[in-house]
């Protein structure tokens, strides 16, 4: 929420959102009032700003926004009323035909029938919203616009291609001056610029969307692997690997065919049939739980996956490792009975608690209720939503949780887990969906105490989201520099001379041996060029080895944030290292 001034010095509270969809307002008309020929389309708040999409002959230049953020002040300064007014189907058509606005004549004519037009005048600038906005320009403060690119109208890449301006407004110099801050900061923890400094992960234009795991990388991929499998194998959880590519029949029974086709990857196989990559693992998982008789004394079942999955994201909403079109997702689907939903959610909230506690993330949850594009019985959603409701108040207390409305997933409602990084960023992170109807839909049944034939419910998780996304998160959450007990290399081992040189093979041998991830620059540089190198390749420890600390059988120990701590003995050392590892140090 933001606080602002009113005429006569009240203060009142609004929504950031509210506050950034009217200075986006003020960018349109600062366009139209330097561009006069320009056709405004949409400009929506968004999580952090505003944007405006324009169509215009040639993208906006650096130039052309410092001018158009200078008439955004001026507009500002001159406070104009904003006044809202609605007028009837024709007439408003007929208001934006006059206005030559094209695009929003098209956005007029695709409202359904009875629904109320409503317009917001600010000075000679008036645009087809719903509102609300605040009460003048005025009520602005300090602005700043941050890039402009191309986007497609409706985001369809056969349509025209407008010019798209970012911006951000706060209703004070100083919060716009730490966001700017913070901007800046992000920049430098970019995850596909670390990945590629840190020889962690590239992309290429030959599989857009899929990412090229170096073998450091990789190696970070199986860390948090092999965390997450030890957790979840001492809770129960049995780990699967199903097919990457299921028939249509498969997808048509879940759903997907109906809801989610457009983002599959589909073919035709030799014998003219249509498959699909799977863009999720729940119908694998189903026939797991389908392929033998179950009794209510195997549940609750919980099957584990990390197969990876391919979806088929528009290439410009790909975006590094944070949205991809192959990856692996942390997946279970556990299948229980009504009466161990809320011991089983809390059991997944407690994993997630330990998981992101390991990295010290905070997170909170968050309610997603049913969406307009739902599936299935309108009672047993109800019902999927009150349980949720019920085991959210006693994790969190009444009404002290977030509530998305409309942001389930088509077959059941969902918690989604945000949480923040140390930027003050918010990640949407894992979720837990609750959903009674694909055991429907495909038939499932267990036998229940009287020998009776019962339908289970399924619960669908994911406490990463994925593990590509999680590790785009975490590097820069981290700025590259991990933890001892993550980072790929965790101690470059650096000889003075080549007089050195076997005593530190010695040492790379024994630390080794110790499970220690450890590597040797043994080129002929001075020690101070392979010091720079390794704080540049952000390794936690480097152990300069020179002729005192052969003869103390010891290493000069130089950490990563600290620098030079002295000479150690090397098992003290080694016992140093597996302490940081064993208990996640961070």
């Amino acid at each position: 929420m933001f606080k602002i001034k009113l005429h006569g010095g009240q203060t009142r509270e609004v929504e950031e959102s509210l506050y950034w969809h009217t200075t986006s307002h003020i960018m349109a008309q600062a366009v139209k009032r330097l561009f006069p020929g320009v056709k405004v389309a949409i400009g929506p708040s968004i999580e952090h700003g505003f944007y405006y999409d324009f169509d215009i002959e040639k993208p906006f230049s650096e130039e052309d926004l410092l001018k158009i953020e200078e008439e955004m002040k001026k507009i500002i300064k001159e406070d104009l009323p904003i006044e809202r007014f609605e007028l009837p189907r024709e007439e408003a058509i007929k208001f934006m035909e006059e206005k030559e606005e094209p695009y929003k004549v098209e956005l007029i004519k695709d409202l359904p029938e009875g629904e109320v037009i409503s317009f917001y005048k600010q000075g000679e600038f008036t645009d087809l919203c719903r509102g609300p906005h605040l009460p003048t320009t005025g009520a602005v403060k300090a602005v700043k616009l941050l890039t402009s690119s191309g986007a497609y109208w409706r985001g369809d890449e056969h349509n025209k291609m407008l010019q798209r301006i970012y911006g951000i407004s706060f209703p004070k110099a100083s919060e716009l001056e730490e966001y700017l801050n913070m901007i800046e900061e992000a920049k430098k923890r970019d995850h596909r610029k670390l990945g590629k400094e840190l020889d962690l992960f590239f992309f290429d234009e030959t599989a857009p969307g899929m990412a090229y795991w170096m073998p450091k990388g990789f190696k970070m991929m199986n860390i948090l692997i092999d965390l997450w499998r030890k957790e979840h194998e001492k809770r129960g959880y049995m780990e699967f690997s199903g097919p990457q590519l299921n028939s249509s029949e498969l997808w048509k029974t879940s759903g997907h065919w109906d809801h989610y086709k457009e983002d599959m990857f589909v073919l035709t196989d030799s014998d003219g049939k249509e498959q699909a990559l799977k863009p999720m693992n729940c119908p694998n998982a189903i026939k797991i739980f389908a392929s033998k008789l179950r009794s209510y004394k195997d549940l609750p079942l919980r099957f584990n996956d990390i197969d990876v999955i391919h979806r088929n994201e528009k290439s410009g909403q790909l975006n590094g490792l944070f949205r991809v079109r192959m990856f692996r997702q942390d997946d279970a689907h556990n299948f229980i009975t009504e009466d161990q939903i809320a011991s089983e959610i809390k059991d997944i909230v407690e994993i997630a608690k330990y998981l992101y506690g390991i990295f010290g993330l905070d997170f909170e949850l968050t309610l997603s209720t049913r969406p307009e594009d739902y599936m299935g019985d309108i009672e047993l959603w109800n019902k999927a939503e009150a349980n949720l409701r019920d085991v959210l108040d006693e994790l969190c207390g009444a009404g002290q949780y977030r509530i998305n409305e409309g942001d389930g997933a088509f077959y059941g409602p969902k918690i989604d887990i945000k949480m923040k990084d140390c930027l003050g960023r918010e990640w949407q992170m894992g979720t837990v969906q609750v959903d009674f109807q694909l055991p429907l839909r495909f038939n499932l049944s267990y036998i229940d105490s009287n020998g009776d034939k019962k339908v289970p419910i399924l619960i669908h998780r994911a406490l990463f989201g994925s593990f590509e996304r999680f590790i785009g998160i975490i590097t820069e959450h981290f700025a590259g520099a991990f933890p001892t007990w993550l980072a790929p290399v965790q101690v470059k081992v650096l000889p003075i001379s080549d007089n050195q040189k076997e005593y530190a093979q010695k040492v790379v041998q024994k630390l080794s041996e110790e499970g220690i991830r450890v590597e040797l620059d043994e080129r002929q540089e001075k020690i101070g060029y392979k010091i720079r190198e390794a704080q540049l390749q952000k390794v936690p420890y480097m152990l300069i080895l020179g002729e005192k600390e052969i003869e103390a059988n010891a290493v000069g120990v130089r950490v990563r944030k600290d620098g030079d701590i002295g000479a150690m003995p090397i098992d003290k050392f080694i016992e140093k290292i597996k302490n940081e590892v064993e208990n996640f140090s961070r």
